[in-house]
């Protein structure tokens, strides 16, 4: 008899990772699961030692509001992904999170890799996985630059999305930016994920959570929806 597995929910997080305003988001996430909470902040590798070090602090003071257990991938090189003793740490989590920075470097160091592959089968067993900034960002096929021209390959969780963070702050006012987001191919459904909040669902349900707004971006039309809202995703 075949185990029957169902994916647990993902979130898309335009910014706030482990900041006390978010608490209430985490806490569903990872509620009735397990009480390991796997944190990965490679995506801020490149900005020194020392941000990765706040972002783990972040995490631990997190962990500390929802009653669980930080669990620390050190995830710096591909060879670090590559090491069974880290993947191996991502067993039994109920929530596994990719904090922000740079996506390209986020998903040019975890795709293949064995730490990837272990995310995404306890994701598939009923974990719960959420990616904020770059790490909302690899979700899709594709990575773009958003300081210049070309990308990177994402890790195609949701390939035919392409989330587009701190929408309200930052994003929503830069020239070109659907057009660096969208690349070549026309098909790909654009969201926009404002600042402290969360689009968190899957695979056919999606709903708004957090402070502000969820943004389906066309070419023919945007549509906002606020904190409870269901959004239509394809």
């Amino acid at each position: 008899m075949t185990e029957s597995r169902t994916p647990g929910p993902l979130a898309l997080v335009g910014s706030g990772e482990y900041l006390r305003v978010m608490a209430p988001i985490e806490a569903d996430l990872i509620a009735g699961r397990g009480l390991r909470y796997v944190q990965l902040a490679t995506a801020a590798v490149p900005d020194g030692d020392h941000v990765v070090a706040k972002w783990h602090r972040l995490g631990a003071e997190q962990a500390e509001r929802l009653g669980v257990t930080q669990v620390i991938l050190p995830v710096a090189t591909r060879d670090d992904a590559n090491d069974p003793a880290i993947a191996a740490l991502v067993a039994d989590a109920g929530l596994i999170y990719l904090s922000g920075g740079h996506p390209a470097f986020l998903a040019d160091t975890l795709r293949g890799t064995l730490v990837w592959e272990a995310i995404v089968a306890t994701w598939q067993a009923g974990a719960a996985l959420a990616g904020c900034s770059a790490g909302a960002m690899v979700m899709g096929s594709w990575v773009p630059n958003v300081r210049g021209e070309g990308g990177a390959e994402g890790l195609g969780v949701l390939p035919s999305v392409r989330v587009i963070p701190h929408y309200d702050a930052f994003f929503s006012r830069m020239m070109n930016v659907r057009d660096r987001f969208r690349g070549v191919d026309p098909s790909v459904q654009l969201v926009g994920v404002d600042e402290n909040t969360a689009l968190v669902g899957g695979p056919g349900h999606w709903r708004v959570a957090g402070a502000s707004k969820v943004w389906l971006l066309s070419d023919d039309g945007d549509r906002s929806f606020g904190a409870g809202e269901l959004v239509p995703l394809p």
